[in-house]
């Protein structure tokens, strides 16, 4: 006959106690994209990439161009690294594509 494992106590019938994760983890650091300003970039296209790349409004968009305009840099968003770096390299990249010197940078939060 089969052995019944149950009445013969062959299991461990201890309870586990749930545990504290010993680290905590750690939100990623974050980082200001900041575009700067030339003397060569359209206003027009600055707005342009700012709504495709950094999803702004066009009212916001054309705030922080006048920002970047006036005040020589303007800051489009708060990202982490990866995600900061990403974004800029597609502005370059289209700016290069269409002819203008335009760069961006990093900045940590």
């Amino acid at each position: 006959m089969a052995k019944n494992l149950i009445e013969d106590n062959q299991y461990n019938h201890e309870v586990l106690k749930e545990t504290k994760p010993k680290k905590k983890i750690k939100k990623p650091a974050l980082y200001k994209v900041v575009m700067l300003n030339d003397d060569f970039t359209p206003m027009d296209f600055v707005v342009y990439l700012l709504k495709v790349f950094f999803k702004k409004e066009h009212q916001e968009a054309s705030k922080i161009m006048l920002e970047v305009h006036n005040k020589g840099a303007g800051i489009c968003g708060i990202y982490a690294y990866e995600i900061a770096e990403t974004k800029i390299l597609k502005v370059i990249n289209t700016a290069r594509k269409n002819g203008f010197p335009l760069l961006c940078t990093l900045e940590k939060v």
